[in-house]
C-alpha cells in the first residue's frame, strides 16, 4: 500500500498519557477507551459514507425521474455538521487542529512544557464554555423545528454540546503526561470548574439559560458561583472577566493553542463586553447547516485522501515523465505538473510535499539538477494547483465570501496555468544550464503510462463536466467525485482494502474536515459580532476615504494577504479575512470572482514567504535541511510566482473574461 505514511496519523500518541494503575483497573480502562473511540470512529466512517451515497442517489434519481430527493439534501447538510464536530473531536484527540507553531520555538524543557499545559488548560476552558452555551441552544430548540420525517431539530444540534464537552475533557486529559499527569489533569478540571463558576458569578445570566431547569445540580452550581463571587470581590465583574479571560486566550493562541480556540474565545469576550449571551457563538455556528455548498468540503476531502492513499502519486509521476521527459528540463516540468495536480486533489500543499518529496527529489538529483534548485522546486511546486477543481480552498472561499464556486473554478483556470508555466519555464532553463539528460520520447510508453493514470486524471474533469453540464450541483458533483475515487482505488486498482484501509483513510479525512469546519463555525460567530459592530462598514468607509485607486487597493491587498498567508494556515486565513475583504472589493468595483482568484493566489504564494511560510517548514523537515538553506533556495521561486500574482491581479480579463466566455 502506498501513501499511508504521508497522511495524517490518527493514532493517539503514547507517552504514558492515559496510563492507569496495573491490574484489573488497567485492563478495564483499556477496554472502555477502545470501545469509546471505536464507536466514535465507526460513526464518523458511517456518516462520511452516507454523505457520499445520498447526493449520488439524488442526482441519479433526478436524472431518470425529473424529481429531486429533497430529504437527501437536508440530511447531507445536517450530516456535515455532525462530521464537522465529530471530526473536530478526532482532531483534538490526535493534536491535528490548525494552530501556530510557536511552541516549537521554545527549547525543550520546563518552559515548553509549561506553555503546552497552559494552552491545553485554556483550550479546555473555552470549549467547556462553548459546550455549556451549546447545551442552552439545544434546550431552547428542544420543542421547535423539525428536520426530516418528524425527527426533532434538536437531535441534530445535540452533536455540538456533546462533542465540545468531549473535546474539553480531551484537552484536559492530554495536558497530563509523565509522573505528574494526574495532578495536571485534576488541575485542568478545576480550571474548567472555576471558569464556569466565575462566569456565573460575574455575569447575571452568562448563557441566557436559567440554571433552575437542572434541578438540584443547578441550585448547587448557583450556590457555588455565589461563593466564588464573594471570594473574588471586585474581580467578579464583567469587565474583569473580559480582560482576564481575553488576555489568557490571546496568550494561549500565540503559544500554539488551536486557532478555533482563539477565535471562539475572542468572540465570546466581545459578546460579553456588549452584554450579549455567549450562546450567540454556537447559534451562529449552527447556521452551517443552512449552507447549500458546505458539504462539498468533506466530500472532496474524502476523494483527495482516497486517491492519495491509492497510489495516484506514482501513476501521475510515470505519466508525466513519459509526456515531458524528452523536453529540456523535462523532469523539472514533470515535477511541477505532478505536484500541481496532486495539490488539486488533496487541497493541502503540505500533503503534496510529504507525499511526493520522496519521489521527486531523488529523481531530480539523479538527473543532475543542483540540490538547492531541486529542494526549492519541490517546495514551490507544492503550493501550485490550489486554483483548479476540485480544490478545497476555492470551495471554502466561495462559501465564506458568498461567491459562485463554479465561477471561481472557471476564473482560476488561466491564472493557475500561468503560475505553473512560469515555474516550469524556470525548470526548463535550469535543465538546459545543468545539462540534465533527456530521455528519448517513446510514444508507446507515454500512451501506456497516460492510460494507466487516466482514472486519476479523470477526477477534476469529472467534477467540471457534471457541474457545467447541469447534471449535478456542486455538492452532488463532489459526492460523485468521492464515489468515483472509491471505485477507482477499491475496484479498478484494488490498492485500497475496504475493511483494513478505508476506515483509516476516512478518519484521516474526517480529522481534516473537523479542524476546518469547527474553525469556520466559530468564525461565523466572530463575524456576527463584526457585523453587529459595523466593523466591515467602517473599514470600507476608511479605505475608500484614504485609498482612492482600486489598483492601489489591490496592491495593498496583495501585501497583506502575502503576509497573512505566511503566518496563517490557508483555511484559517480564508475564514478570518475573506468576510472583511469581500465588501471592500464591492466598494472598489472589483469583480467578486477576480477578487477571489487574487485572494487565493496570494495565499498560495504565502506558503513560500519567510520566515513562517508553511511549505518552508515542511520542506526543511521532509528533506532534513536547515531552514536558512530552504529560505535561500526557495527565494527565486518566490520572486517568479510573485510576478505571476501581479499579472493575475492587474490583468482582470484572464479571470472574468474566461468566465464570460464559458458561461456565454
Amino acid at each position: 500500500m502506498t501513501g499511508s505514511a504521508n497522511l495524517p496519523d490518527i493514532t493517539p500518541p503514547s507517552g504514558g498519557g492515559t496510563s492507569v494503575p496495573a491490574g484489573p483497573w488497567r485492563r478495564g480502562w483499556t477496554l472502555v477507551k477502545r470501545g469509546g473511540t471505536g464507536v466514535g470512529d465507526l460513526f464518523v466512517v458511517v456518516v462520511l459514507l452516507a454523505m457520499v451515497s445520498m447526493p449520488v442517489a439524488s442526482a441519479l434519481w433526478r436524472r431518470f425521474t425529473g424529481q429531486s430527493i429533497t430529504s437527501a439534501t437536508v440530511l447531507v447538510q445536517h450530516l456535515t455538521l455532525w462530521v464537522g464536530f465529530l471530526g473536530a473531536l478526532l482532531a483534538t484527540r490526535t493534536d491535528k487542529h490548525l494552530h501556530l507553531t510557536t511552541l516549537d520555538l521554545f527549547p525543550a524543557g520546563r518552559g515548553q512544557e509549561a506553555a503546552r499545559v497552559f494552552t491545553k488548560f485554556v483550550s479546555a476552558a473555552v470549549t467547556a464554555v462553548l459546550a455549556y452555551a451549546s447545551a442552552r441552544l439545544v434546550h431552547a430548540e428542544s420543542e421547535a423545528r423539525m428536520v426530516v420525517g418528524g425527527v426533532p431539530f434538536w437531535w441534530s444540534m445535540s452533536v455540538m454540546p456533546v462533542s465540545l464537552a468531549a473535546m474539553s475533557v480531551t484537552f484536559v486529559w492530554k495536558s497530563g503526561r509523565g509522573p505528574r499527569r494526574w495532578m495536571l489533569r485534576t488541575a485542568g478540571f478545576l480550571v474548567i470548574a472555576f471558569t464556569l463558576l466565575w462566569g456565573a458569578a460575574a455575569l447575571p445570566d452568562p448563557v441566557g439559560w436559567p440554571l433552575d431547569v437542572l434541578g438540584a445540580p443547578g441550585r448547587a452550581f448557583t450556590a457555588l458561583s455565589s461563593l466564588v463571587g464573594k471570594a473574588l470581590g471586585p474581580l467578579a465583574t464583567p469587565g474583569a472577566l473580559v480582560w482576564t479571560f481575553g488576555a489568557a486566550v490571546a496568550l494561549a493562541f500565540l503559544l500554539g493553542a488551536p486557532v478555533f480556540v482563539g477565535m471562539a474565545g475572542l468572540a465570546m469576550v466581545l459578546f460579553v463586553k456588549d452584554a450579549t449571551p455567549v450562546a450567540a457563538v454556537p447559534t451562529q455556528t449552527f447556521t452551517l447547516v443552512s449552507s447549500s455548498t458546505l458539504a462539498a468540503i468533506p466530500l472532496l476531502t474524502v476523494a483527495g485522501y482516497v486517491l492519495a492513499e491509492g497510489g495516484a502519486a506514482q501513476r501521475l509521476v510515470r505519466a508525466y515523465r513519459g509526456l515531458f521527459g524528452w523536453m529540456p528540463g523535462g523532469l523539472a516540468v514533470m515535477s511541477v505538473a505532478v505536484a500541481a495536480i496532486f495539490t488539486t486533489f488533496t487541497g493541502a500543499s503540505g500533503v503534496t510535499i510529504l507525499a511526493l518529496g520522496g519521489l521527486l527529489l531523488p529523481s531530480l538529483l539523479e538527473d543532475g539538477y543542483p540540490e538547492g534548485f531541486s529542494v526549492g522546486l519541490v517546495t514551490a511546486a507544492g503550493s501550485l494547483g490550489l486554483l483548479f477543481p476540485p480544490s478545497l480552498p476555492v470551495i471554502l472561499y466561495g462559501v465564506v465570501a458568498g461567491t459562485a464556486i463554479e465561477d471561481l473554478f472557471i476564473g482560476g483556470l488561466v491564472p493557475g496555468i500561468l503560475m505553473i508555466l512560469l515555474v516550469a519555464a524556470y525548470g526548463v532553463w535550469m535543465g538546459v544550464r545543468c545539462k540534465a539528460p533527456r530521455q528519448r520520447f517513446q510514444p508507446r510508453e507515454a500512451l501506456r503510462s497516460l492510460w494507466e493514470a487516466k482514472w486519476d486524471l479523470g477526477l477534476p474533469t469529472l467534477v467540471v463536466v457534471v457541474v457545467l453540464s447541469g447534471f449535478a450541483t456542486i455538492v452532488e458533483a463532489s459526492a460523485i467525485a468521492a464515489a468515483y475515487a472509491l471505485v477507482v482505488e477499491m475496484v479498478v486498482f484494488r490498492e485500497l482494502k475496504p475493511f483494513s484501509d478505508l476506515p483509516r483513510v476516512l478518519l484521516d479525512a474526517g480529522t481534516l474536515v473537523g479542524s476546518v469546519l469547527i474553525l469556520l463555525g466559530v468564525a461565523l460567530g466572530l463575524t456576527s459580532w463584526f457585523v453587529d459592530a459595523e466593523i466591515p462598514t467602517q473599514l470600507v468607509a476608511w479605505m475608500t476615504t484614504h485609498v482612492k485607486s482600486p489598483a492601489l487597493f489591490l496592491l495593498m491587498l496583495n501585501v497583506v494577504l502575502l503576509v497573512l498567508g505566511s503566518v496563517l494556515e490557508i483555511y484559517s486565513a480564508i475564514v478570518v479575512v475573506a468576510p472583511l475583504v469581500a465588501p471592500l472589493g464591492v466598494a472598489y468595483g472589483i469583480d467578486p470572482v477576480h477578487l477571489g482568484v487574487v485572494f487565493l493566489a496570494n495565499l498560495e504564494l504565502g506558503f513560500l514567504l519567510p520566515p513562517m511560510g508553511l511549505n518552508l517548514f515542511l520542506s526543511a523537515q521532509r528533506f532534513g535541511k536547515p531552514l536558512p538553506f530552504v529560505y535561500k533556495k526557495a527565494f527565486p521561486f518566490l520572486v517568479i510566482m510573485s510576478a505571476g500574482v501581479l499579472l493575475v491581479t492587474y490583468l482582470e480579463p484572464i479571470t472574468t473574461g474566461v468566465v464570460r466566455l464559458v458561461k456565454g
